[in-house]
């Protein structure tokens, strides 16, 4: 996806929590607090109907009676306007935030909040005028200055909205979100090494998308050298949150590198860099000496009763193509281990099914093993005969009289 639509994307998917802010404005309130802690829960208000609502529209019902009881309370008023948004009547929520800033119009959290409904509206200038004047207020408002970003962008103003990102990670420099957004201006902008940097800082920092395009920057050699294994690992990284798009990047190395379609150059070097991706592993424990090249992380970690560190260990390496590693989890799948492992964990099959789609031939026979005994599932002989079909012959012929699909 280019990173125009990813931006816009973003921008209009803008959630507002408006009910969750309070009148004094540290970063904490935005969950952007250097220590990692997050806001506090505003207390009960005794005898006003704020004891945890169930849900938005209660909370709307709630706040709307506290209201007519303190009609001129502009806390009340952005409570309510959260509330609103959250049930989707985002022109109520609107009003309530002009009355809110009619009672206090010096209250910059209160333009902060208007100015996020008119971005859920799409209402662009009317959305950078008030988060304008939220950062007049309050000048170190870092939620603006982040959302100003955004509106900037969809106005088609990049170098204001690099600046606002510029000023978001001055008040706040590990805000990883910051650092991404800033990163896909950067790109559209050709500064391709400065981005990639931004890139690392947000996908070290866990943003899906981050890890996803900086495994393309490392694949391409757009602002970094050019590292095939590098990219693997961040499209494992960003696999491992759910990117699907990193996750069909790494099906393609996988059936290029199993490919007899593939030059041999080609599958040599995709087989190096998922050998490569398996060696970076050993990284996350100095503590353990590797005997031979070849030799599974997963596995040592297991023969060291690290059940707890292997099986994810054996995960990925089962995703890179190690033989050893699908060995392991094969036993693991039909066995367990202990009490740290139930059998016919669904995460080791689907690495199987994974795999095994892929062109992985050892997969293969580990399903069709699977399937034909009905491990952990249905037994399905079909499915079973058509895994080993296009096995080598003399496997094919030996799996057959083995599982008995005679």
């Amino acid at each position: 996806m280019h990173p125009r639509s990813i931006l816009l994307a973003l921008t209009v998917a803008v959630t507002v929590y408006a009910s969750s802010l309070a009148r004094s404005h540290s970063l904490n309130e935005y969950n952007l607090s250097d220590d990692g802690n997050s806001p506090q829960a505003s207390e009960a208000t005794p005898g006003l109907g704020f004891n945890e609502p169930t849900d938005a529209v209660t909370e709307v019902a709630s706040l709307r009676r506290t209201i007519r009881l303190l009609p001129n309370d502009p806390d009340y008023r952005l409570k309510l306007a959260g509330a609103l948004s959250r049930v989707g009547d985002v022109d109520a929520a609107v009003e309530e935030c002009r009355a809110a800033i009619a009672l206090q119009p010096d209250d910059g959290n209160a333009h902060l909040q208007l100015g996020l409904m008119f971005m859920a509206k799409q209402e662009w200038r009317a959305a950078a005028s008030a988060l304008g004047e939220a950062i007049r207020l309050e000048p170190d408002l870092t939620h603006a200055h982040y959302s100003l970003g955004s509106v900037y962008y969809s106005l088609g103003n990049v170098t204001a909205a690099v600046q606002s990102y510029r000023r978001t990670l001055e008040l706040h420099p590990r805000f990883s979100d910051a650092h991404y957004r800033l990163a896909l201006l950067l790109r559209i902008a050709g500064r391709t090494r400065e981005a990639a940097q931004h890139l690392e800082t947000a996908a070290t920092g866990g943003v899906p998308q981050a890890r996803l395009f900086l495994g393309n920057a490392y694949q391409t050699g757009q602002g970094v050298e050019k590292n095939l294994g590098l990219a693997i690992f961040w499209w494992m990284q960003a696999a491992d949150l759910g990117q699907q798009t990193a996750a069909d990047s790494l099906s393609k190395v996988r059936r290029q590198a199993l490919s007899s379609e593939s030059t041999k150059q080609r599958r040599v070097e995709l087989q190096s860099a998922l050998q490569n991706y398996r060696d970076t592993l050993w990284n996350d424990f100095p503590d353990i000496s590797r005997p031979t090249q070849q030799q599974s992380l997963g596995k040592v970690l297991l023969e060291q009763n690290r059940a707890e560190d292997a099986v994810p260990v054996l995960l990925k390496e089962c995703f890179a193509l190690s033989e050893e590693a699908h060995a392991e989890l094969a036993t693991l799948y039909e066995t367990g281990w202990e009490q740290s492992l139930k059998p016919y964990n669904k995460n080791i099959l689907t690495c199987f099914e994974s795999t095994s789609a892929d062109g992985f031939d050892q997969a293969k026979k580990i399903l069709a093993r699977i399937y034909a005994k009905g491990l952990g599932l249905d037994a399905d002989i079909p499915k079973a005969k058509a895994l080993i079909k296009r096995l080598p012959k003399q496997e094919t012929q030996s799996l057959i009289e083995e599982l008995r699909l005679n």
